[in-house]
């Protein structure tokens, strides 16, 4: 069986707060939530991402990832122009040597959010 997709789920003691950050800074919609799971799911434009309380099989003390989310588009600086004054920004919109038009956010749990798309 073909695999069909990814989506992250990010731990995170504040669940409602992570969603109510996607919903009112990053234009997503929540798409489910259930308080006593302590779970959510946000989308926009075929991109999910979950928040789950952490579970008793790991450890965690605060929210932390050792790499990015990139996310693909062929619309960046839209994108730009509505988030860079609704989140803490990483680097500004660029384009670098290697083929890419990109900027990078953080969430509300200072995940890394990164947005790009391809220059001709």
């Amino acid at each position: 069986m073909p695999l069909k997709n990814l989506t992250p789920m990010l731990y995170t003691r504040q669940v409602r707060a992570s969603v109510d950050f996607y919903i009112e800074n990053l234009g997503f919609t929540c798409v489910g939530y259930d308080e006593d799971w302590g779970w959510a799911t946000v989308s926009r434009d075929g991109v999910e991402i979950m928040f789950a309380l952490p579970n008793d099989h790991s450890t965690f003390s605060i929210p932390k990832f050792t790499g990015s989310f990139y996310i693909r588009t062929d619309k960046v600086e839209d994108i730009w122009n509505e988030l860079k004054g609704k989140a803490i920004i990483c680097y500004p919109l660029e384009t670098f040597d290697y083929g890419m038009r990109e900027f990078a956010v953080y969430d509300y749990n200072g995940y890394l959010l990164q947005f790009g798309m391809p220059v001709d």
